[in-house]
């Protein structure tokens, strides 16, 4: 990628385009929508001291101005934005008083991505991000055109991705179509831990709101009425019962709008394209050869019913994603851990996903300890705060607290550790480094040997006496590090030295001949 100046091309010359003009239609109709949700607690707030006409006079004239001014401000935008793709090079070119001139070599850019929320869909406009991989600060590895029409960023995103078909490896696995929804697939939502999120999020909304007019203690004494005779703890029960039930039906929707129309493909050329959305459309692609490897996630409730979400651990994702949409990485939403294997397989081309036939070695059971200590520390600190006040104030009530607090967390804090310990392992597949750990969120990486770059290890002091390391395989994809917690130490280092061969021997050799 490069920035660099360059002369001004009009319109339609040396293939110089401009964006859609129903940009302008777009950010009216924005800020209409803006104007109206804040016009309505705003013409409540003048009515109380004035007539309702005059209020509303006042609201309009400020939603004209509002939609005035976007529209406006777009409308210069569109007019200082051009773009081409020649034949070396994609360029933009826009801005008003700071004109910034940029450009990706063609080569280089690696993904073409095309998100439409619903207004862009009904309006049949599209917006194109295209980017190279690589990370660099500021967003000078991608470019934006938003917006343009849906036909035109197909043309973009195929001009911009037809390569020559890329070397694969041969085998059974074939191009089209990998994956598509199953609408069963949605019985794993509830389970998420989008759901208790959505649920306090809700209950947050509505005190928000019933403040913005002005009856939020309405609400909360039309709550009371209803529990004055209710004993404290259900009503508890009751409040979080509600948050959960609000959260669930949230995490439904979610998902609907998330993963609606699903599919995974494979393009002539070596392009995975996911296609999803219900109201927001997506199509991401990723280039087979960023690709290092997979990921199986699996948070701790979506386990419990069978289930494993995959990821791809490939290069420059974590650039081309901007912060709203952290799930570009993922092949797979929530499916059975069978369909999720199966999918890994052919996505990584081979006869059946690494995750699933690496042999993988148990961690010593010191690593056991380590997690159970851990696990106890956690839990039994807020019994201790909780005893320790209550006894200092006399208050019988928090050492019950205490005592409850004892009797549920310890026995779940000693499950979990045990359930961490289990997961721990790993182990060698073919062309492929594997790794397992976790336990509220499970992790199974498959990471092509041929990928790590580096190894870091760490040994902390507790680690030191009881025999055990923690090795880091240091890579340019995915999150750019993936750890073997806790494994024994000579048999660690002699993985990491085989997995990788060369990497780390030498150094092995010299701290032996110290």
């Amino acid at each position: 990628m490069s920035s660099h100046g360059g002369g001004d091309g009009g319109e339609g010359g040396d293939g110089w385009r401009r964006l859609d003009p129903r940009t302008v239609l777009v950010a009216a109709l924005v800020m209409a929508g803006i104007a109206a949700g804040a016009g309505v607690p705003v013409t409540i707030g003048l009515a109380g001291g004035r007539p309702l006409w005059q209020a509303l006079a006042w609201v309009l004239a400020g939603s004209l101005v509002l939609i005035a001014g976007g529209a406006g401000i777009d409308y210069i935008r569109w007019r200082r934005t051009r773009y081409r793709i020649g034949p070396e090079r994609a360029e933009l070119h826009t801005g008003l008083l700071l004109v910034k001139r940029r450009s990706l070599a063609r080569e280089r850019i690696r993904s073409v991505d095309l998100t439409a929320n619903v207004l862009l869909r009904v309006l049949g406009l599209v917006k194109v991000r295209i980017g190279t991989g690589e990370h660099s600060g500021g967003g000078e590895s991608t470019l934006e055109f938003d917006p343009v029409a849906r036909e035109e960023g197909e043309r973009l995103r195929t001009e911009l991705l037809n390569r020559a078909a890329a070397s694969t490896s041969p085998g059974p696995h074939r191009e089209g179509e990998l994956a598509t929804l199953d609408p069963t697939w949605i019985r794993y939502a509830p389970v998420s831990f989008v759901a208790p999120a959505l649920g306090g999020a809700a209950a947050g909304g509505l005190m928000q709101v019933s403040e913005w007019f002005g009856a939020q203690g309405k609400l909360i004494e039309w709550a009371g009425e209803r529990f004055r005779d209710t004993p404290v703890v259900w009503v508890v029960v009751v409040l979080v019962a509600g948050a959960c039930a609000a959260g669930v039906v949230g995490a439904l929707g979610l998902w609907v709008e998330m993963w609606w129309n699903y599919r995974l493909e494979r393009e002539p050329g070596g392009t995975l394209r996911v296609r999803r959305g219900l109201f927001t459309t997506r199509s991401i692609s990723i280039e087979e050869r960023r690709l290092r490897g997979v990921e199986l996630i699996e948070p701790i409730g979506v386990r419990t019913l069978g289930a494993a979400r995959v990821d791809a651990v490939a290069t420059g994702l974590a650039e081309d994603d901007d912060s709203t949409h952290a799930d570009h990485k993922t092949l797979l939403p929530p499916a059975p851990r069978a369909t999720a294997e199966a999918v890994a397989a052919h996505v990584l081309r081979e006869p059946s996903s690494p995750t699933s036939t690496a042999r993988l070695t148990p961690h010593p059971r010191a690593a056991r300890t380590r997690r159970l200590r851990w696990a106890l520390g956690a839990a039994l600190l807020p019994v201790l705060v909780l005893a320790l006040l209550g006894a200092l104030l006399a208050d019988v009530l928090l050492l019950c607290v205490a005592g409850g607090c004892a009797v549920v967390l310890l026995p779940v804090a000693v499950l979990l550790a045990l359930d961490a310990y289990r997961a721990l392992g790993h182990g060698v597949s073919g062309a492929y480094l594997v790794a397992r750990s976790g336990t509220v969120r499970r992790t199974t990486v498959a990471l092509q040997r041929g990928g790590v770059i580096g190894w870091t290890v760490k040994q902390s002091v507790f680690q030191r006496r009881a025999g055990l390391v923690t090795l880091t395989a240091t890579t340019a994809a995915g999150e750019g590090a993936y750890s073997v917690y806790d494994a024994a130490e000579g048999e660690g280092l002699a993985f990491a030295d085989a997995a990788v061969p060369g990497l780390l021997g030498p150094f092995l050799e010299r701290g032996g001949g110290d």
